[in-house]
């Protein structure tokens, strides 16, 4: 009853969030009024003349969008993170510890610096290279780490992605350094932006999210039993190293989607699945989902912030996100570090 209660609210929370999302910013607009917009449009009738037509606009084209899409995004890192952090057992662990936003940070620097353009699909170049970049790199890492340890141990992946990541880091300051006239660009997206983005982007996202969410909570058993160790998990049947391929790498993919799209925008994936675990408990066949509400919420929540805070100025989403998650990365770090001792 009392875990019910628990959904229940955290869904609520997040329902409130997203209408704030969509309501607030340089123009207010009210939260029946948002959601009277939304629903003619869904429904295909006319909106109430009592309505301006630039509140329509500003719910329909702007914020709505952009707030589905921050939760979306919000949501694959969230999980994403989840399953990095029971898959190696370190409460660190992230798709970013194995690469994921340094490599899709060399994809961005190549075409943003180089002028790289795929033919036919000039307005997805950025997008696609991110995300190839991104899988590349973790796909990099887990291949070293099985060539240097068979049994893919979890300090053996962390440490490769760890020097991988480094590695990919400094060819991208290296780049930057040496077309100084971009940087500014550069920087702008490795702190991650929701700013000018439209349905296309979220139509685009949306399913490829939705679809590694439901693969990855198809093996909510395997990931309850690799919690234990691999040991027990092998004991009960489990082939470690096939179920360990598959998560990363689909936790890998949503993650470079989502950051391919919107930037790099850090340390969600840390705080979101914490959070879950310390109110819903371990087993992941809520940890999942609800990671990916809570995370959801968080992002439009630092994202209306971003673009709140600062009167007539938008904010790196990033910056916002760091802002909350790194103290938090601290805290628990440090928290492990003694109960350890």
């Amino acid at each position: 009853m009392k875990q019910k209660i628990r959904v229940t609210s955290l869904l609520i929370i997040a329902f409130v969030i997203l209408i704030l999302g969509m309501a607030v910013g340089s123009v207010f607009v009210t939260p029946a009024d948002s959601l009277s917009i939304v629903w003619h449009k869904l429904a295909g009738t006319a909106v109430p003349a009592t309505i301006k037509a630039t509140d329509v606009s500003i719910i329909w084209n702007l914020r709505l969008p952009r707030a589905l899409l921050a939760f979306v995004v919000g949501a694959a890192l969230s999980v994403a993170g989840a399953v990095m952090q029971s898959v190696l057992k370190n409460p660190l662990a992230s798709s970013y510890t194995l690469g994921v936003s340094s490599g899709a940070s060399l994809g961005a620097a190549l075409v943003i610096l180089g002028g790289i353009s795929i033919p036919l699909l000039k307005m997805f170049t950025l997008p696609i290279l991110g995300f190839a970049f991104g899988l590349g790199t973790i796909l990099l890492s887990i291949t070293i780490a099985s060539r240097l340890d068979k049994g893919l141990e979890n300090n053996t992946i962390i440490l490769t992605g760890m020097v991988i990541s480094l590695f990919t880091n400094a060819v991208v300051t290296l780049v930057s350094a040496l077309s100084r006239e971009h940087i500014q660009q550069l920087l702008y997206w490795q702190m991650g932006s929701f700013s000018l983005k439209d349905w296309k982007t979220v139509f685009i996202l949306l399913p490829i999210t939705v679809v590694g969410i439901l693969i990855i909570m198809h093996y909510n058993r395997e990931l309850d039993m690799l919690t234990f160790g691999e040991e027990q998990a092998k004991s009960m049947g489990v082939n470690t190293v096939r179920v360990k391929w598959i998560l990363i790498v689909i936790a890998a993919a949503i993650t470079g989607s989502a950051i391919s799209f919107v930037g790099v925008i850090g340390f969600v994936d840390l705080v979101a699945p914490h959070i879950v675990r310390k109110i819903f408990g371990s087993r992941h066949r809520l940890v999942i989902p609800m990671s990916a509400i809570l995370g959801g919420a968080f992002m439009v929540a630092c994202d209306l912030a971003a673009r709140t805070v600062i009167p007539k100025q938008d904010l790196p989403v990033g910056a916002v996100t760091a802002i909350i998650g790194a103290p938090f990365f601290g805290y628990v770090y440090f928290s492990r570090r003694k109960r350890d001792a």
